[in-house]
């Protein structure tokens, strides 16, 4: 049996040309418009559309499909209106994805707040980049920046990767030889010291060790656990080393559970990005998180 949903995307797809404007019209995400068109295909037995490049092109059956049910689907709206409660109203869903870390320290406080709905993905933030290009995202926080002529960024705030031991780590030895800039006893000591880590994910380690001694980092982190969150909370008040975001652990080094041991020869620097489509329709919801980040970043 036919879906009305199915119709409905179909007619969309038709008017704009394309999945995403579509998705965007319909307020669904784009891999449910793609699945709409396709199980419509399926029933009906034949192409709808001609995919070219990023434009959808109906087919001659497309455009007799179209005409025969743009009549009747606008009555199924209008009726749909009309006997719908006045009181209700449509509550845009925004798609946002970010850092686990992030998440946590950030807006997962505030979330319940918020007057609209919210979806929160987690990912590599190639993929998100790629996810927000495609519509299935809405916004995104990333220190990485696209490419796509469709997105734009703006630069909100920035973190800075240090080097962190809790608070019973004897960094003294360690500190003696930064200050005679001995980088070759600097490494020793720090490779004689229990690191933790996260699963599959060494780039802030990676990234720190070529920047302050000019190789790759050549051993792997004793402990490996879920995230960085997890990383402070294992650290607090023992012994261990980390190399993590400094507003991860701000917190933590206030109360002196964690302890910032070195910043690096040469500081780490990323700055934070808000990334979203260029032309969306969420501009005041997404206007709302990107507010809430600022107050929340400034804080920490």
């Amino acid at each position: 049996m036919v879906n009305l949903e199915w119709y409905r995307s179909f007619k969309a797809i038709y008017k704009t040309g394309t999945l995403t404007g579509a998705a965007e019209n319909l307020f669904i995400s784009q891999p449910g418009v793609s699945l709409h068109l396709s199980s419509l295909e399926s029933y009906v037995g034949y192409k709808l559309f001609e995919r070219t490049g990023r434009k959808m092109i109906p087919t001659e059956k497309g455009k007799v499909l179209y005409n025969f049910i743009v009549e009747p689907l606008a009555k199924l709206e209008d009726a749909e209106k009309h006997f719908q409660k006045s009181t209700e109203k449509h509550t845009p869903t925004i798609s946002v994805g970010m850092c686990f870390e992030t998440f946590q320290i950030t807006l997962e406080q505030y979330i319940s707040t918020l007057p609209f709905n919210v979806i929160i993905r987690f990912g590599e933030y190639p993929e998100m980049l790629d996810q927000l290009d495609k519509g299935i995202l809405d916004l995104i926080i990333t220190p990485q920046k696209g490419n796509s002529p469709n997105v734009e960024h703006e630069a909100f705030s920035s973190e800075t990767i240090v080097l962190v031991g809790g608070i019973e780590t004897d960094g003294a030895a360690f500190n003696a030889l930064a200050k005679k800039n001995d980088l070759e006893g600097m490494e020793d000591w720090l490779k004689q010291q229990k690191w933790y880590g996260t699963a599959g994910d060494m780039e802030h380690l990676l990234r720190f060790w070529q920047l302050n001694f000019g190789k790759h980092a050549d051993f792997r982190p004793n402990y490996i656990v879920p995230n960085l969150n997890s990383i402070v909370r294992c650290l607090s008040g023992g012994k261990g080393l980390a190399i993590i975001p400094d507003f991860l652990c701000k917190k933590e080094v206030e109360e002196q559970k964690i302890k910032v041991i070195w910043e690096g020869s040469s500081k780490l620097k990323n700055t934070l990005y808000f990334g979203c489509r260029k032309n969306t329709q969420y501009a005041q919801e997404i206007g709302v998180i990107k507010k809430l980040f600022k107050e929340v970043m400034v804080s920490l």
